[in-house]
């Protein structure tokens, strides 16, 4: 099968971009962020806020391989390695580029956010109020706030801009490279739930917002020279 047949075409992605869209506001309009942090949680906190496998493993432990892999990403640009000598050097600066815009963006988000986290709410034990998180640039719930969206998701969301660097070289790597960074974003999104530190919602907004930032900026790392209907083309 060749490259171009694999390779998905504006039109899909735009379909898959939207309906992931309106999967996220329904999951919003459920109601059922509250709902599951209280599987996890009740006003005595959470029982697994300091769990060791969360704290030590799922966060300090995978942000850390998060930066080795980004600064081998932007090694790699330039002195590349195996298969990465086939790529043009601008998708090679994607790889790296792609991830550091997407975590600058929900950086950015959450340091002018003021909706707090589940395990600062009056539900859990704390004395933030709930209220929706678009809320959240406008007045504050009473807690400290900065907890939207889900920064520690985008240890593996901001990686799904690799997706783009590789589809046209390599398709079904870049299906791969596309389905781990979500794996890990939401396992590590999941585990940052179990200890009351986001909502589900935080967490599929972060990456949503990830794959949008990496869609986006696509064009930006096109090699020169190429065709505009080859780089779009199905």
């Amino acid at each position: 099968m060749t490259a171009s047949t694999e390779t998905p075409s504006p039109l899909r992605l735009t379909a898959i971009s939207a309906a992931t869209l309106v999967a996220i506001n329904l999951w919003d309009y459920s109601g059922l962020d509250l709902a599951l942090a209280r599987v996890m949680g009740n006003v005595q906190g959470f029982a697994l806020q300091d769990h060791w496998l969360l704290t030590r493993v799922l966060h300090t432990g995978a942000k850390s391989l998060a930066w080795l892999l980004v600064v081998a990403l932007c090694l790699a640009a330039i002195w590349p390695v195996g298969w990465l000598q086939r790529l043009p050097v601008s998708r090679r600066v994607q790889l790296a580029a792609s991830a550091l815009l997407a975590a600058s963006l929900i950086a950015l988000l959450k340091a002018g956010s003021q909706t707090s986290c589940p395990w600062d709410m009056h539900d859990f034990g704390g004395v933030a109020r709930y209220a929706s998180h678009w809320t959240g640039w406008i007045y504050p719930d009473g807690g400290s706030g900065q907890c939207f969206p889900a920064g520690h998701a985008t240890t593996g969301f901001a990686f799904v801009g690799g997706f783009f660097a590789l589809r046209h070289a390599r398709p079904r790597l870049a299906r791969v490279w596309l389905w781990s960074a979500l794996t890990v974003g939401m396992v590590l999104g999941i585990g940052q739930q179990l200890r009351g530190a986001h909502f589900m919602s935080h967490t599929l907004w972060t990456g949503w917002l990830c794959w949008m930032t990496a869609w986006l900026s696509d064009p930006l790392f096109a090699p020169k020279g190429t065709a505009r209907s080859v780089e779009l083309r199905p």
